[in-house]
């Protein structure tokens, strides 16, 4: 039998808070954690402290990084942390925007869309069909190589959108139904067999056994924002808003 084939488990998780308009960011796509980043992410540590990973990957940007870095100290034998630029949030053109409300406007409804022929993340941005080949395949690598039964995988709110389309078969159709809040915690379940070369392992099934965990607000009774409006602190409900001229 192949080397590692059975059940494989996936805490999936997302970055923490991080505060993209921060004036003294050189690039805001790289921004690191805020204070409130570093408690969530403390706290989640704190709730997987009983959990002993045997691997680790992040996106390699500040706010992935930092996150599992500070969730993986308080294993008694932390993993190394490795990096995966496959599972790097969704590209899109630079964008300007004259505020806050400006922006968030064109971000809320930026997944609605996705399974639509040639749709891509915000104006001239990836195609989701591209966004979804290279997380797909970065995961489906991850799941079929190496040793490890338990793993932290620290990602981004559209990377781990496109994961639980993937999990759940329903593919960029279901993304828009999957809420992430900051520093979340999601566990995917995969069973790996031998491939028929018996040398290598095929992802047999996928199983979500928890999605959106948020250990700092388990009922999420403060967390009636979506992480989208909490990050530019303005509120939406109802129709989409329209981009602002």
């Amino acid at each position: 039998m192949a080397q590692g084939s059975g059940r494989r488990r996936v805490y999936l998780m997302r970055h923490g808070h991080v505060d993209y308009f921060d004036a003294t960011l050189a690039d805001p796509r790289d921004a690191p954690l805020t204070d409130e980043g570093r408690d969530q992410a403390a706290v989640a540590r704190d709730a997987l402290a009983g959990v002993q990973f045997d691997a680790a990957v992040c996106s390699g940007l500040s706010r992935t990084r930092e996150t599992a870095e500070i969730v993986l100290a308080g294993q008694t034998t932390p993993a190394p942390l490795a990096i995966d630029r496959r599972i790097v949030e969704l590209q899109s053109q630079w964008l300007e925007a004259k505020s806050r409300e400006e922006l968030a406007a064109r971000l809320a409804y930026s997944f609605e869309a996705a399974q639509e022929d040639g749709a891509t993340f915000l104006p001239e941005g990836e195609a989701f069909a591209d966004a979804e080949t290279r997380i797909v395949a970065a995961l489906s690598d991850f799941a079929t190589t190496g040793n490890w039964r338990t793993a932290l995988v620290v990602a981004h709110e559209g990377v781990n959108r496109i994961a639980l389309g993937w999990a759940c078969g329903g593919g960029l159709r279901t993304i828009s139904s999957f809420e992430q809040d900051l520093a979340c915690i999601n566990v995917i379940d995969i069973d790996v067999t031998p491939a028929m070369s018996g040398e290598e392992l095929d992802i047999e099934r996928v199983l979500i056994k928890a999605i959106n965990v948020t250990p700092y607000d388990f009922v999420k009774h403060g967390l009636s924002r979506t992480s989208l409006e909490h990050l530019f602190d303005i509120d939406f409900g109802g129709a989409p808003p329209r981009t602002a001229s």
